[in-house]
């Protein structure tokens, strides 16, 4: 990667405040950014995918508001005639570089944390591919393999609505050194 291509990729991803690397720092909250991200929900319809009471998901969701991870959805009528105001997720989460050890000890746990839970709950046919490997890098060798991965990730990202048609699939990358 270029010089200008670093460059370009370091601006698109810029560093998360401490409010925003506490927002991401949940699992739950991260579970409610990628719904939102498949669907337009309402705070009840969160609470009953998740399985948590209706006034601790809108919690989380108003610290997600509030960072301007989700935003309100245009007002609509329910199925029982009742008018809904359902969120969205606007993306961002997926732009910044986020330090969620700062978070305290379960921050950098918690995308993990929230995978492990959307895998149980898809089912273990919802696999699609699993790839578990062990590499010897150098420093440098490690910033190239993440920026060219945040790269591929990135180029589908900023065009995932023109697929929205198609069905959805969730992923993680994680790199991290071993215990050895």
């Amino acid at each position: 990667m270029t010089d200008a291509e670093q460059s370009s990729a370091d601006q698109k991803r810029p560093v998360a405040n401490a409010r925003e690397i506490k927002a991401l720092a949940h699992p739950l909250r991260l579970r409610i950014l990628r719904l939102c991200g498949l669907h337009e929900l309402t705070n009840k319809q969160l609470a009953d995918r998740l399985g948590q009471d209706p006034g601790t998901v809108l919690y989380h969701v108003r610290q997600l508001l509030s960072t301007g991870f989700l935003e309100p959805a245009g007002v609509r009528t329910g199925e029982s005639g009742a008018l809904e105001k359902p969120y969205r997720s606007t993306g961002r989460s997926w732009k910044l570089d986020t330090a969620l050890g700062e978070a305290g000890p379960a921050g950098p746990l918690a995308p993990l944390e929230a995978f492990r839970e959307e895998l149980t709950e898809a089912g273990p046919d919802a696999l699609a591919s699993l790839s578990r490997f062990v590499l010897h890098l150098s420093e440098e060798d490690a910033e190239d393999l993440i920026t060219r991965i945040h790269a591929v990730l990135s180029e589908y990202t900023d065009s995932d609505r023109q697929r929205l048609d198609q069905p959805a699939y969730g992923g993680i990358f994680v790199l991290h050194r071993t215990s050895d």
